[in-house]
């Protein structure tokens, strides 16, 4: 799946969940070094543990971040 982002540096991310577990995580765009650190760190991890962990983190002044932005496309799969 493809979840195209709001209100962040990177446009895209492409998600890949297999029975409840996150497969792949490919950030398009945003901070190369903390997209590829999130996607590494969320990989693995139960759907609804990574929503738990990265939901309303926010980057700077903006109301979402690149985290919160993969909580909710892994919440949009649910």
């Amino acid at each position: 799946m493809t979840y195209q982002t709001q209100g962040v540096c990177s446009q895209a991310i492409n998600i890949e969940v297999e029975n409840g577990i996150i497969k792949s995580i490919k950030f398009i765009g945003g901070c190369s070094g903390n997209t590829q650190g999130v996607a590494a760190l969320a990989t693995g991890m139960k759907v609804e543990d990574a929503i738990a962990k990265l939901e309303g983190i926010r980057c700077g002044m903006k109301s979402t971040s690149c985290p919160d932005q993969l909580a909710k496309a892994l919440k949009s799969m649910q």
